[in-house]
């Protein structure tokens, strides 16, 4: 099931409202995906609210984005242009069959696969849907940065005023930390009428070694491990490709 932070109505409406205004990440995949691999047909695993797929649809790109909350696609579907965009509820096995240049994970999707079946479950079915030659680009945290570390409520609270909602509370408080597997609290508190939401994250942090070999496994070509510019240090950015000649 998604997390509440993604598929509560209420806090799926403030998402964007209380993340990055400019969303520097996004721009990294645009630039990474368009412009140094030229795609021009993008399925966008996780697609949350769709920020990224209609950054890509004002570009000309012909994007399918899924997600398996219902209330993030829909914020998405209410968007100005979402209509060039293909939205789709459910995770990528629930993609119609399809060919595309590029698929793509944002954020912390390639995180949630917290078992190694889905995960490799996940990578099959996006070398699938590429076409030979078709490159799928993603990030994870780095291990050794120790993120969770650094969530605690002093370091995270935040207080944003949402227009025509008010001021929104939140901060985020790791609880558990087992091995790679780290989950976090994410209460938000909606000050007008002091309704709090609690809403619970589990991500799994992989090694590089294991997150490279899981793609060779997959039929992957690795072409680059990045140091994120808009996280250095913080998180690398995987691209790995289809072979143009392997198996189908």
């Amino acid at each position: 099931m998604p997390d509440a932070v993604f598929d509560h109505p209420r806090l799926a409406a403030v998402y964007d409202a209380l993340g990055s205004a400019d969303r520097p990440d996004l721009q990294e995949y645009a630039g990474t995906v368009v412009g140094e691999f030229g795609a021009r047909s993008v399925l966008d695993i996780g697609c949350g609210t769709g920020t990224f797929g209609l950054l890509l649809a004002e570009r000309g790109v012909h994007v399918t984005g899924v997600d398996p909350a219902a209330a993030s696609i829909a914020v998405a579907q209410s968007k100005p242009g979402a209509e060039a965009v293909m939205w789709i509820v459910g995770t990528v096995d629930d993609v119609p069959a399809l060919q595309v240049d590029a698929v793509t994970m944002t954020a912390n999707v390639a995180q949630v696969f917290l078992d190694d079946d889905t995960w490799n479950a996940t990578l099959r079915a996006a070398y699938a849907v590429l076409r030979p030659g078709g490159v799928l680009v993603f990030e994870a945290r780095r291990p050794d940065d120790r993120a969770w570390e650094r969530w605690t409520p002093d370091a995270t609270r935040r207080i944003v005023p949402v227009p025509g909602v008010g001021e929104v509370e939140t901060w985020v408080s790791t609880t558990s930390v087992v091995g790679e597997v780290v989950t976090f609290d994410a209460p938000t508190v909606f000050h007008a009428d002091d309704e709090r939401l609690e809403s619970t994250s589990t991500l799994r942090f992989r090694s590089r070694d294991a997150i490279e070999a899981a793609l060779v496994t997959a039929g992957f070509a690795i072409v680059d491990v990045r140091d994120l510019a808009y996280a250095p240090g913080r998180a690398w950015l995987y691209i790995a490709r289809r072979p143009r000649l392997g198996p189908a």
